[in-house]
């Protein structure tokens, strides 16, 4: 889980970091903060996971902090010297509050109480997602869950021009130049997209029939993809490739 910490006084930022990595090793920490305007412009670099926030942050607060987001896909852990502040605290949907100094077993628990609630939101997603799917059933699939380690990414499947095998994990090539590494198998793939217009070339290649350019007859057969790529076509595959070609140019 990546998190920031966002504390007007350093020390205060260094004691927690060193408490996080030696009791919460699975949190990074992906930026610190003394002021609001540093603590604005990081929460729209890093998109944490976890905000680790002080409520007094010299003349302003963390809640002025908080006013400022448009979006807030975080999960915040007040930190306060002020016991008195812990209802506000709550009342702004914070997960937990900690008081300094920071108690170690109240540091777990708030942790475990964000990766909780972060875990069921994940999965609120992929429910939303599934129902879109059950609601637009006969129609092309718009989208495709892709899951890496840190998030889930819905892509659209024209924006897809191939996949490609690597051992058990499979590369997505998107028309934006950009890879996606996911951790399932190539034939997985091909059983999820047949139906929206993928081709199996290769055993390490399946193909989006949208991007096709051209075919060149040379070396066995090459697929030419919008994108430059060029794919080869095994023997096994050469019919069913022209076979499906021809079914999408129809």
């Amino acid at each position: 889980m990546k998190a920031l910490i966002i504390d007007d006084e350093v020390h205060n930022i260094d004691n927690l970091q060193i408490l996080l990595s030696q009791y919460c090793p699975d949190v990074e920490i992906a930026g610190t903060a003394t002021a609001i305007e540093k603590a604005v412009a990081l929460v729209d670099a890093c998109t944490p996971d976890i905000v680790f926030l002080d409520i007094q942050l010299g003349g302003s607060t963390g809640f002025d902090f908080l006013k400022l987001l448009p979006k807030k896909e975080f999960e915040v852990i007040f930190i306060t010297a002020y016991d008195k502040y812990g209802l506000d605290a709550i009342k702004f949907a914070a997960i937990d509050y900690l008081l300094k100094p920071v108690a170690i077993a109240d540091l777990i628990i708030a942790v475990n109480k964000a990766r909780e609630k972060l875990k069921l939101k994940e999965k609120s997603k992929q429910l939303d997602f599934l129902l879109s799917h059950v609601r637009n059933s006969g129609q092309e699939l718009p989208r495709i869950a892709l899951p890496q380690l840190h998030e889930i990414r819905y892509v659209l499947v024209n924006e897809i021009v191939r996949c490609e095998a690597d051992n058990s994990y499979t590369f997505f090539y998107l028309t934006n130049r950009e890879r996606i590494l996911v951790s399932r198998s190539i034939k997985e793939y091909t059983d999820l997209l047949r139906s929206s217009g993928f081709i199996r070339t290769h055993q390490s290649h399946l193909i989006n029939s949208i991007h096709i350019k051209s075919w060149v007859k040379e070396d066995g057969g090459l697929l030419v993809l919008t994108n430059g790529d060029k794919i080869p076509v095994s023997k096994p595959n050469r019919d069913a490739v022209k076979s499906s070609l021809n079914r999408s140019l129809r």
